[in-house]
């Protein structure tokens, strides 16, 4: 079958797909996989008891289980769930928004296709926009989402040695250069994959210089601010009319239900909902119904700290597992600062990591190779190829086999290099 070039790019294979192929596989597939990968999220039982609380009230309301299943809601989102999150987000955090500066999509993965080509590409004028990001590495999802090539620019960040164990990622504001290249810049907070929250202060600077170029600053907020707060480190939620704002409810437990959330000014919602009617005719009903009372009667403090002291356990506990299996090899971890994952840069690594993730693979370990991260630097910068990925979201047995595999594993590939020279 001949396919045109969207059917080419998007049929074909990409960091995501494989990503998600490895998640389907080894959660469905092959359960003896040691699935340290994707973003699936762990089991917060709170959490569960909670969604399953909502669900059985929807289940035995007759009113409330018509409008769940048999009505298509509002193309922008359900009226009164997005009147309940727009209140929670102006008295928690004074945000001048209101049910207008709010739409509903089917996940953000969904959202971020949307908002990134009504922004960037080809221009009507024949101009070529980019989509900037100020801080690499960023998420391997947003990599093939454009519909032109070269769609994506990045910057290097600056690299700030801790100690002897941990890095930390800094945006380099020497070397960001904004031009009339860019359409807008976007940044994940705290960052996938590193886990890596950018300050309030970077913050503040980036949304400066973007409205100083008269382009928005795009956050997405998945793992973060104000929701599911998977934060172990002081920031703020910030938004503001040059700011594009992008949540979701998977990170919070609901993955399978596929709930984004795009908090805009009130003209770029219009847009967004027409170009999502387009391509999705209507969103979910699950995801706004589950959670409608989160906000309603501020269920959500209670569900989000159960979710940050979930991961924060974990996330200290991983970081001491490698620190000591990895003890006699190269390695840095960057701080972990929030998110679901921890970042492992094992400095003049002989491989390349799409070499070692497809190692660790066949030894029964997934992760995911650090190079994909690096969008829109195209050098051959070498950092690049010695990173990976890692999820501790799985149970501790896991995440406890995983790392000893993975360090048995690096510590043979550099005793390999070692034998090598020695010939």
């Amino acid at each position: 079958m001949n396919y045109s070039n969207f059917g080419q790019k998007f049929a074909g294979k990409s960091g995501i797909v494989e990503l998600m192929d490895d998640l389907g596989s080894a959660l469905n597939e092959n359960p003896d996989m040691l699935f340290m990968g994707g973003g699936n999220p762990g089991r917060v039982p709170e959490v569960e008891a909670y969604f399953e609380e909502q669900l059985s009230a929807i289940v035995k309301d007759p009113v409330a289980r018509h409008s769940l299943l048999g009505i298509y809601q509002s193309p922008q989102g359900e009226k009164g769930f997005r009147e309940q999150l727009a209140n929670y987000l102006a008295k928690e955090f004074n945000w001048a928004v209101s049910d207008k500066n709010i739409a509903v999509s089917n996940g953000s993965q969904s959202a971020f296709f949307i908002l990134y080509n009504m922004l960037a590409g080809t221009m009507p004028n024949g101009d070529k926009k980019t989509i900037h990001f100020p801080l690499a590495p960023e998420y391997i999802g947003y990599a093939d989402a454009g519909l032109s090539d070269e769609f994506f620019s990045s910057t290097k960040p600056s690299i700030e040695i801790i100690d002897d164990d941990t890095f930390k990622y800094h945006v380099d504001f020497s070397k960001l250069t904004i031009d009339e290249s860019m359409a807008a810049l976007s940044v994940s907070r705290p960052t996938n994959p590193t886990g890596n929250v950018i300050t309030d202060d970077e913050i503040v600077h980036l949304d400066k210089l973007a409205q100083e170029a008269g382009i928005p600053l795009i956050i997405d907020g998945a793992y973060g601010l104000p929701f599911p707060n998977i934060l172990f480190t002081e920031a703020k939620p910030y938004w503001n009319e040059n700011t594009i704002v992008v949540l979701s409810l998977s990170k919070l437990g609901l993955p399978g239900i596929r709930t984004g959330i795009v908090i805009a000014s009130e003209q770029f919602i219009k847009d967004f909902t027409n170009a999502n009617i387009i391509t999705n005719l209507s969103c979910g009903n699950l995801g706004p119904a589950l959670s409608k009372n989160l906000f309603n009667n501020n269920d959500i403090k209670g569900l989000t700290n159960h979710v940050k002291a979930f991961y924060q356990q974990k996330a200290e506990k991983t970081f001491e597992l490698l620190k000591h299996n990895l003890a006699d090899v190269p390695f840095k971890i960057h701080k972990p600062e929030g998110a679901i994952f921890l970042w492992v840069w094992f400095e003049g690594l002989p491989i390349h990591s799409k070499e070692l993730y497809q190692r660790l693979k066949a030894k029964g370990v997934l992760v995911i190779p650090g190079e994909d991260f690096f969008i829109g630097i195209d050098d051959s910068w070498q950092h690049k190829y010695e990173c990976i990925r890692l999820s501790y979201a799985q149970e501790d047995i896991v995440v406890e086999q995983g790392v000893k595999i993975i360090a048995d594993e690096v510590r043979a590939i550099y005793q390999e290099q070692l034998e090598l020279a020695q010939a």
